[in-house]
């Protein structure tokens, strides 16, 4: 006789509402609570560990995409933006997809096979978009999109510290198996190296006071090991603050110095210095391009190469200005407000 599956209970929580990551259940498994997700993003809330896509259609609007073409997702993440240009390829083509994370990555091959975009249709292969030329040496691409920003799932999970809302290590890598974690990297960090740092990748208007903090718990209490732990660091070398306006200055400092640091950590100027110097490289003729930012930085990298592309004849065509998401997608994902999309024609 067949045994049957032991049925195992999900984790209890306290309150008429789970607080922490591990127990948003429904959150967690969003295609079976699908009813219960939608009302969490009408109110304008992003659910816990699910990655809403940005600027869907005004992608799809740039890219063009015809059954039969070639294309890269170099950031695969969710697999929300693959998903919607797999059903523009209706069965015929082939997309490319990249990501260095070996744990969302996975979830996403076995999401997107779970709806029937197999092998036979799409490559997922765990690297870095900087690798975009060993991708797929013997194509040329139609299409090619980059989306910069960092998945909600890595952000919402404490365990990956993206995060300084919930406690958890100070990580931050996009791949947790290589690399130093941002907990060592401050360890190592001089005065000099850390104002250059938080002013380089985030314009931090308060950088000399938050690295005098950091240095000053390094040497009276020792290292920085924990999310919480550097976001109350920030708190204290802004205690200058007016009342008034602390707690909002807090919040952004710490959102910029986690910023600062997870920029550092996973060189993400150099990948993506990397990525636009080999991108032309890769394209066929006419072939379009999509890139989203989020930040000031990455955008002016994007807008540099594409106008300098223009200016040389490797682009046909680029946009002039940057095309913002709407104001109601704004609402129904707060972490669109952000983004910026550049568009170039490969000539």
């Amino acid at each position: 006789m067949e045994q049957q599956q032991e049925h195992k209970r999900r984790v209890r929580y306290k309150g008429t509402h789970p607080k922490k990551f591990s127990e948003k259940y429904k959150e967690l498994q969003p295609e079976k609570y699908q009813s219960d997700v939608e009302k969490i993003i009408q109110s304008g809330k992003t659910p816990a560990g699910m990655h809403i896509s940005i600027m869907v259609q005004e992608i799809l609007d740039v890219l063009q995409i015809q059954p039969g073409e070639i294309g890269m997702d170099a950031t695969l993440g969710y697999g929300g933006h693959t998903q919607k240009m797999l059903e523009q390829l209706q069965g015929k083509g082939h997309i490319y997809a990249t990501d260095v994370d070996p744990i969302e990555s996975e979830k996403t091959r076995a999401r997107l096979e779970g709806l029937g975009y197999g092998p036979e249709i799409l490559t997922i292969r765990r690297m870095n978009f900087a690798r975009l030329d060993e991708v797929a040496p013997e194509e040329k691409f139609d299409f090619v999109l980059a989306d910069l920003g960092v998945s909600s799932m890595q952000i919402d999970n404490p365990e990956r510290g993206f995060t300084f809302k919930q406690d958890g290590p100070l990580d931050l890598r996009l791949d947790p198996t290589s690399g130093v974690t941002a907990a060592q990297r401050l360890r190592e960090l001089d005065y000099e190296e850390l104002v250059g740092m938080l002013v380089e990748n985030s314009d931090e208007p308060y950088a000399e006071q938050i690295a005098k903090a950091i240095l000053k718990h390094r040497r009276q209490v020792g290292a920085i090991e924990t999310t919480r732990q550097l976001a109350e660091v920030i708190e204290q070398a802004l205690s200058f603050l007016p009342a008034s306006e602390r707690k909002e200055g807090i919040k952004k400092s710490c959102q910029r110095c986690f910023q600062a640091l997870r920029i550092d950590i996973n060189s993400e100027y150099e990948v993506l210095y990397s990525f636009l110097d080999k991108l032309p490289g890769v394209m066929k003729p006419g072939g379009r391009i999509a890139i989203l930012t989020f930040h000031s930085g990455e955008d002016r990298l994007v807008k540099q190469a594409f106008r300098q592309g223009l200016r040389d004849g490797t682009y046909s065509d680029a946009s002039k200005d940057v095309i913002r998401p709407s104001q109601e997608e704004c609402f129904r994902n707060p972490r669109a407000r952000s983004t910026k999309l550049r568009w170039a024609v490969r000539g």
